[in-house]
């Protein structure tokens, strides 16, 4: 996967998987200051590539050998090509890691919450029956799908054998890709998809809820009936009941919340606090600690969650450890969570994150966006979040009164401006 808001390389299954992440910074990173919906990219162009058709032609023997049926492998590879930009985006991968705090601010965006509530209200009835069928409640399915695609808006227009075959070709990890490319063709052996039809992220992930091949053969289901799996149209119903029947597989238990803000009592013991760390809700009940809103509290633990170690605290119970069979990313399994709860018309985070590693609140990097965009340095919005276009705008502004340029926000930059 891509890592982006601290969402690191993880595995389903034990198996490394690459999609969910890419997909996340596509339609969490925008050419916003933080994370609201933008266009889709171009598909990558192929190039012909004299190492690439010889890898492929060794290829195809090997995929013959593994049940596929050279009719299936021609008619892949007939309109598939080497793609060196998806090379570019492997070999170059953002290594840097968002604070729980921002996460959230772009995970559950009033953005991202508005549109997933009218989402969920259309297909209100489909993941009734979805959830009826698997047991994992609607609005969770409904929240794997707005981090993952936003809402289907971003669902990777890469075509998926160009792909993956050239991830295999260049071979840093062509074991894996391979594997994935064989995955595909059985995919459509099958006939649930043609070639022109299966694209994907630039790494393989595919449709609303972005299946890597092998996940989707063991997870996808029909559940339209229409004989065919399809996560890639623009019905959704089918990829949500794969991520409901994932879900369920993985140990999802009805009615169990994945957890919730709570607020610790004064003189708390902190060593209490960590995953793995668990007690009953009686157990903390009886140790002061209660829900943020007011809700029972479920048996879990406690984590810390602000920038500085200490509140807003989580309490995690045994469903987030199903999210993150689903993606093992402490962020993201929370992120799914908390939009879960925004799109059942609950509040966001009540406690404050604390200041970052600058010493700026929320609302000191709020205002920095603010007073730069009415210089003339446009941040692409003021929702704290300090992404590629806000550090573009500080870069701007540093260079046009002569500080040194380093596009990084800070109180004395704040000051500045104000």
């Amino acid at each position: 996967m891509q890592k982006t808001l601290g969402i690191q390389r993880v595995t389903r299954r034990g198996v490394l998987v690459l999609g969910s992440a890419v997909m996340l910074s596509a339609c969490m990173s925008s050419g916003r200051s933080g994370g609201g919906y933008r266009a889709p990219d171009a598909p990558p162009r192929a190039v012909p590539d004299a190492g690439w058709d010889a890898w492929v032609e060794g290829f195809k023997s090997r995929a013959v050998a593994r049940g596929i049926a050279v009719g299936t492998v021609d008619a892949a590879f007939r309109g598939a090509g080497f793609l060196p930009e998806v090379i570019e985006r492997d070999r170059n991968q953002t290594e840097f890691k968002r604070s729980l705090e921002d996460y959230l601010n772009i995970a559950a965006s009033e953005e991202r919450v508005s549109l997933g509530r009218q989402k969920f209200a259309q297909y209100g009835g489909v993941l009734s029956q979805i959830e009826s069928r698997y047991g994992v409640e609607g609005y969770v399915v409904a929240a794997v799908w707005g981090l993952e695609s936003f809402f289907g808006t971003r669902r990777g227009n890469v075509p998926v054998i160009s792909a993956l075959s050239t991830l295999a070709y260049e071979g840093r990890r062509g074991d894996f890709f391979e594997t994935q490319l064989v995955a595909a063709l059985k995919i459509l052996q099958a006939g649930d998809v043609s070639a022109g039809e299966m694209t994907g992220s630039w790494a393989g992930a595919m449709g609303h809820t972005q299946f890597i091949p092998t996940s989707y053969l063991a997870y996808a289901v029909d559940f339209t009936g229409d004989g065919r799996r399809d996560i890639w149209g623009e019905d959704p119903t089918d990829s949500l009941a794969s991520t409901a029947a994932y879900l369920a597989k993985s140990g999802w238990t009805t009615g169990l919340p994945w957890g919730m803000e709570v607020v610790l009592p004064a003189g708390f013991d902190t060593g209490l606090l960590g995953r793995g760390k668990g007690q009953s809700a009686e157990a903390w009940t009886g140790q002061g600690v209660r829900s943020a809103d007011g809700r029972a509290l479920a048996g879990g633990s406690i984590i810390a969650g602000g920038n500085g170690g200490g509140g807003p605290y989580f309490l995690l119970t045994q469903n987030f450890a199903t999210i993150l069979r689903y993606n093992n990313a402490q962020n993201y399994a929370i992120g799914v969570g908390h939009l879960s709860d925004r799109l059942l018309g609950r509040g966001p985070v009540q406690a404050s994150f604390g200041p970052d590693a600058s010493g700026m609140t929320q609302a000191d990097r709020q205002a920095l966006q603010r007073l730069l965009t009415a210089r003339g340095f446009d941040t692409g919005g003021s929702d704290g979040v300090i992404g590629t276009k806000t550090r573009e705008a500080i870069s701007a502004y540093q260079a046009s009164v002569g500080l040194p340029v380093t596009g990084e926000p800070s109180l004395d930059l704040l000051r500045r401006l104000r």
